[in-house]
């Protein structure tokens, strides 16, 4: 299962950032999730409410947008944000295509809550 791979690396730099911050714990995940990443979202829900339990992040809700593909054409200069194949610009047609987002993984936000001063 390749989303608790993520989820076990993801655990990692929240328990980081929380020491960080000095967390009491953390209340809120918010990821960044492209389309074409590879991850299925319920999967990696799923994994973040089993690996949580016993965590500072016990609490915590996860929140997944899901980031469009998107390309620019390397001839019109084009960009584009298929929801599927073909990947070709809409524009002219051609195949020949730089990729600009959709396909990585990331932190957008965490919430955490800390001490009182």
């Amino acid at each position: 299962m390749h989303e608790l791979s993520i989820v076990t690396n993801l655990f990692d730099v929240l328990e980081e950032r929380a020491r960080e911050a000095k967390a009491l714990k953390i209340t809120g995940v918010k990821l960044r999730v492209g389309r074409l990443s590879g991850v299925v979202p319920d999967l990696l829900e799923s994994a973040f409410e089993t690996f949580k339990k016993g965590t500072i992040a016990e609490e915590a809700r996860l929140e997944i947008e899901i980031v469009p593909f998107a390309f620019r054409c390397r001839r019109c200069g084009g960009e584009s944000f298929p929801e599927e194949p073909p990947y070709a610009c809409r524009t002219c047609g051609s195949g020949d295509v730089e990729l600009l987002g959709g396909m990585d993984i990331f932190i957008e936000k965490i919430e955490v809550e800390v001490p009182d001063p």
